[in-house]
């Protein structure tokens, strides 16, 4: 079998999946939605509903496994509610408590650093586009671990609730320029930058 690949910049308000065999999601925008792909393609890891940015597809299960694996890097560029201090920074880097399926996790050390400037990145959904009275702060994260929604628990865990998250990078596989919405087919992944 010829496997198929493709790299997705999902937009804000998609669920990472493609049937909806759920009725209280009935109503939710899967990522079928954006283009017709091969059956048994899969997302490779998840973006919460909320979350933006570079998703992974394949029809081939072993792949999959090779990217959700820890040797994998995953970077997020996180927009902060408050202006991030360096001692909380250092605490993302050396790791924070958080639940995971309700049991306290810590997660593995990760390299976060401020971005300044700030990115800029096309609004996509109204939830992206509120304005907070406080001021705000973007971060870079690259962790090699994905628990659920593990970015935003990590920075809520420092006192900085995330208000947006965009992936930017899984590997050696880059958002680059793509805009919400795109999708690109890609021959293979190259897994390690």
């Amino acid at each position: 079998m010829n496997h198929r690949h493709f790299a997705i910049h999902k937009p804000g308000g998609y669920l990472s999946q493609f049937v909806n065999n759920q009725t209280k999601r009935r109503n939710k925008k899967l990522l079928g939605d954006l283009q017709d792909f091969p059956e048994g393609t899969m997302a490779i890891g998840r973006l919460d509903e909320d979350s933006e940015g570079l998703l992974l597809l394949t029809t081939d299960g072993k792949v999959s496994a090779q990217v959700r694996s820890k040797e994998v890097e995953k970077e997020y560029y996180v927009e902060l509610d408050g202006e991030i201090t360096q001692e909380a920074i250092e605490q993302l880097k050396a790791g924070v408590e958080i639940k995971a399926r309700k049991t306290a996790y810590l997660t593995l050390p990760c390299k976060a650093m401020l971005l300044d400037p700030a990115p800029v990145f096309e609004v996509t959904t109204s939830k992206s586009a509120r304005r907070r009275h406080r001021p705000t702060s973007w971060l870079s994260i690259t962790i090699s671990e994905g628990k659920f929604r593990q970015v935003r628990k990590m920075t809520a865990a420092v006192g900085f609730p995330t208000l947006r998250l965009v992936r930017i990078r899984v590997g050696g596989v880059m958002l680059n320029d793509m805009r919400a919405g795109d999708v690109v087919e890609m021959t293979d992944f190259p897994l390690f930058p």
